[in-house]
């Protein structure tokens, strides 16, 4: 008679403490508001019924990439993240994982995100712009801000693809109609992330991130900025109704 051997239960709560660590690595609330920004370019870009089945295997395979862009962004900046009051606390910086295990899983998800978008939306134009933003994001958006201001602009280019991986599920192509929710979202996420920089500009600044609330101590220019991306904003978010990707309900719910 096979005798059942169960684990300690004092590994429990190591266990589940693992996990959650694993699951702040792939940012998980980003990750939600990615896949609806991707749900919403595929929308817009089906007929009256939206395939169903293709928008789950793209949202699937999106969130793996997702997840392994932001893992491999923790790899990345575990050094200066370390520098940082909101950041130090991280699973890397904070000793609770290890360096080499972090990395494998940043590109066990990010690799196997793309296969998995490959296999089964099977349009090589999505997958195309999914491994661009997992690619732009982690390795020319995290290492530049060390380096420049003009990070913001580029993270918001690779935060702004989603909408276009969504689209390009659908259609297979990379049509003008994928312009519009592309530059509506990269719009917003300039004076987001300004916003953002501004509140947490000494941490940033201890840790050398060259972000422009940093070098800015009056505010004016950060403050300058966020003023005319929002402006371009509002004028930009009218375009879906003149193009016809949206109508009334769109039109009354804007700010």
């Amino acid at each position: 008679m096979k005798t059942i051997v169960s684990a300690p239960p004092q590994i429990w709560p190591q266990v589940r403490a693992r996990a959650a660590d694993y699951l702040e690595l792939t940012k998980p609330g980003i990750a939600v508001m990615v896949l609806v920004t991707v749900a919403a370019g595929f929308c817009l870009a089906s007929p009256a019924v939206p395939d169903w089945v293709v928008l789950v295997h793209t949202l699937v395979g999106t969130a793996l990439v997702a997840a392994g862009a932001s893992t491999l962004n923790h790899w990345l900046e575990r050094r200066t993240d370390a520098l940082m009051r909101r950041t130090e606390n991280r699973p890397l910086p904070a000793g609770r994982l290890q360096t080499v295990e972090v990395m494998v899983f940043g590109f066990a998800l990010g690799i196997g995100g793309l296969i998995y978008l490959t296999a089964l939306v099977q349009h090589p134009v999505c997958v195309a712009v999914a491994a661009f933003t997992l690619v732009s994001y982690v390795w020319v958006y995290t290492p530049l801000k060390t380096r420049t201001s003009l990070n913001t602009l580029v993270g918001a280019v690779s935060g702004a693809l989603p909408p276009v991986i969504g689209w390009t599920a659908a259609t297979g192509e990379l049509s003008r109609g994928a312009l519009l929710p592309f530059l509506i979202l990269f719009l917003w996420q300039v004076p987001h992330f300004l916003a953002i920089a501004w509140i947490h500009r000494e941490d940033y600044a201890r840790a050398g991130m060259r972000m422009l609330p940093a070098y800015d101590p009056s505010g004016r220019m950060t403050g300058r900025q966020m003023v005319v991306y929002c402006a371009c904003l509002s004028a930009v978010s009218l375009l879906p109704v003149l193009y016809g990707q949206a109508g009334a309900v769109y039109f009354s719910a804007r700010p």
